[in-house]
């Protein structure tokens, strides 16, 4: 899959984008609110109203928003006839911003017809701001939704609906609160990880995942402890969009088809339950990917380079322990309030992601999979 959107990125690059704008005539920007509400965002809005005529706002995208949310949204616009739609936001703004983007031309398919796997064919132009450094949707063919009747997200996927332009602007992330920025974060080093020892992985993608994990590594909790630090801010927004890159080009695999159904039924967001799974699932994945576990444990950089690669695999385990840890997030279900009752609901809407779960490289049965939540409940276990 060719990822062919142009990238403008660094410290004040909204700047330059005029040169985008040229020519439109009806712009639709897709936000929240609270996005809105950020100086350079505002910034951006007078600029659009000043170049272009007819220029129609979105702020009400809700994380993790469903079907029923972007319907709403689709049947509220004034009108779907635009020419460039601008998303600003997290990884739900951007997912919905794509959405529109094929929504909004002529003969567009219904969003029914999306989601019961029907292809677009055309998409309007369109320019992907990221807020957060995490989900990597500006460079990833997905959009995903949750569906409330059956307690899990689905993925509506196309190489149609990646942006035309992308920028990563670093000052944009710093409203980030720490416990976002450390989510979004762990989330980016899921879709790293897990592209890397994916069945489908290759050269390109884990070329993406390689360059995106040094990038986190070295900069993820900098950002956290540092937040005004706009060189590591950019260089965390350079490791999410490697994250979605290795997504366009692979997979992810074990932690995201578990945690779909934490996300459906308990609302968890979503890098949260990624962060809760991250280690007990990579911990269960390892014997089969000693090698590329190795790979990526010399990427850090406390790495000890005299280790054995099957040591050196470990210690990439108890490293993505400790992360979570630091990182103040989560590590269990239970300290969350959850109940282990729902498990064989859990176990079976997991390995219903079948477009995930066939990516992990080992083979994973009902049992594993129990088994692996069952860590998630450690006063639960046998």
């Amino acid at each position: 899959m060719n990822i062919n959107s142009t990238v403008i990125s660094g410290y004040q690059a909204l700047n330059d984008i005029r040169y985008l704008l040229n020519g439109k005539a009806k712009a639709l920007l897709v936000t929240d609110k609270n996005i809105e509400s950020i100086p350079a965002v505002q910034a951006l809005i007078a600029q659009l109203k000043q170049q272009i005529a007819h220029v129609s706002i979105v702020n009400n995208v809700p994380p993790e928003p469903s079907q029923h949310d972007v319907a709403a949204i689709l049947s509220a616009l004034p009108s779907r006839d635009v020419d460039l739609v601008i998303g600003v936001g997290g990884g739900s703004v951007l997912d919905v911003a794509k959405l529109l983007s094929v929504l909004c031309v002529k003969n567009a398919p219904s969003l029914e017809a999306l989601l019961a796997g029907e292809k677009p064919q055309h998409r309007t132009t369109s320019l992907l701001i990221p807020t957060t450094a995490g989900t990597g949707s500006e460079a990833t063919p997905n959009a995903i939704l949750a569906i409330p009747e059956k307690e899990t997200k689905v993925g509506i996927i196309s190489p149609v609906m990646l942006p035309d332009f992308v920028a990563l602007v670093p000052e944009l992330t710093t409203s980030m609160p720490a416990h976002i920025a450390s989510s979004t974060g762990i989330d980016a080093l899921c879709h790293l990880i897990e592209c890397f020892t994916a069945t489908v992985s290759n050269p390109v993608s884990d070329n993406y995942a390689l360059i995106g994990m040094k990038k986190l590594f070295a900069n993820l909790e900098t950002t956290i402890n540092q937040p005004g630090n706009l060189q590591a801010r950019l260089e965390m927004l350079w490791a999410s969009y490697y994250g979605g890159a290795a997504i366009a080009h692979a997979g992810t695999h074990l932690v995201h088809a578990m945690s779909y159904p934490l996300g459906g039924k308990y609302h968890l967001p979503h890098g949260v339950a990624n962060a809760i799974l991250l280690a007990p699932c990579m911990r269960f994945v390892r014997p089969a990917a000693v090698s590329k576990f190795a790979q990526a444990y010399d990427l850090l950089p406390e790495a000890d380079s005299l280790l054995s690669e099957e040591a050196k695999s470990l210690a990439l385990v108890d490293y993505f322990t400790a992360l979570v840890k630091r990182l103040k997030l989560p590590a269990s279900l239970e300290e969350l309030g959850i109940s282990p009752d729902h498990l064989p609901y859990l176990v079976e809407a997991a390995l219903d992601v079948q477009r995930l779960m066939k990516n992990v490289p080992t083979a994973v049965s009902a049992n594993d999979v129990r088994d692996v939540y069952l860590t998630l409940f450690p006063s639960h276990q046998a």
